[in-house]
């Protein structure tokens, strides 16, 4: 009984503290909605600039080799896997830390999902998946922070991510399976005459997969950044009024972590299914 009670007061400690972290980052998106968004002709919401890429230091054209906003929130994310995956896990503890628990909680979902979907013969490309996973994951959450950025709203980034899995599946199908990996396109269940056709479809959504792979990942974090954006400048510019639609913003903010968090899902999975038809491509 004991136990049940501590459990529960701490579910419900742990409820608290999400409620109002969410309660704060949504005070301080309204801050800075009433500070950027607001002007004396009136509203001057731009929900776009958020995503323009801009140099670190200076000014000027970007180039290849210029640091940018973008290379330094892809920095932290890495920077912030590793905390996580060497620093929280460096002791192994029996009883495991936080940080621990989450690193392994994170770890035996990746290893279960590649296992369920792909079979226990794609194991040995679980750490790709689990670092693509991952990459995604903190670069999401990290992009939550306001005033920050999100490189996988950009589609540069997520079609790299994206290109990587299709080219690296197709190269392992034809290296594990020889030409029998083009039995994938050839539907052997269906009518003879059918099976032309079917083939013509099957190799252009084949094709097609990194280009939706990738756009649905940024066009998500996208637009959902966008409503954010929108949200918190409209109750900026209600002045001490805002404290009202502040509350909708929390719960925007809060659909946000969510889809942050099924969109790493969501490009995993796929990586895993497209996986499966490169190690077992017959119909």
């Amino acid at each position: 009984m004991a136990t049940e009670s501590t459990n529960t007061d701490s579910k419900t400690g742990s409820g608290r503290i999400v409620f109002f972290v969410l309660i704060a980052i949504a005070a301080v998106l309204f801050i800075l909605g009433l500070v950027d968004d607001y002007t004396m002709d009136g509203p001057n919401i731009h929900p776009m600039d958020q995503f323009l890429i801009e140099p670190l230091f200076g000014t000027g054209p970007i180039h290849w080799y210029t640091p940018t906003n973008v290379t330094l929130w892809m920095g932290l994310a890495i920077a912030g896997i590793a905390t996580l995956m060497v620093m929280g896990t460096k002791g192994r503890a029996v009883i495991p830390s936080r940080s621990q628990s989450m690193a392994e909680l994170a770890y035996g979902f990746v290893r279960k999902m590649v296992e369920d979907v792909a079979g226990k013969d794609a194991l040995p490309y679980f750490p790709y998946i689990f670092t693509v996973f991952l990459f995604i994951l903190f670069s999401n959450f990290l992009g939550l922070i306001p005033t920050s950025f999100t490189p996988t709203s950009h589609i540069a980034v997520t079609a790299v991510l994206a290109m990587g899995v299709f080219i690296g599946v197709t190269v392992l199908g034809f290296v594990k399976n020889g030409v029998s990996f083009l039995s994938l396109f050839w539907v052997s269940s269906a009518p003879l005459a059918l099976r032309p056709i079917l083939a013509v479809i099957e190799l252009i959504s084949y094709f097609v997969r990194p280009v939706s792979h990738s756009i649905r990942l940024a066009g998500n974090v996208m637009a959902g950044h966008a409503v954010l954006k929108v949200f918190a400048g409209f109750a900026g510019t209600l002045g001490v009024a805002g404290i009202v639609p502040i509350f909708g913003v929390v719960a925007i903010f809060g659909l946000e972590v969510l889809v942050s968090a099924i969109q790493a899902y969501v490009f995993t999975i796929l990586t895993c299914v497209y996986l499966k038809d490169a190690l077992h491509p017959h119909h």
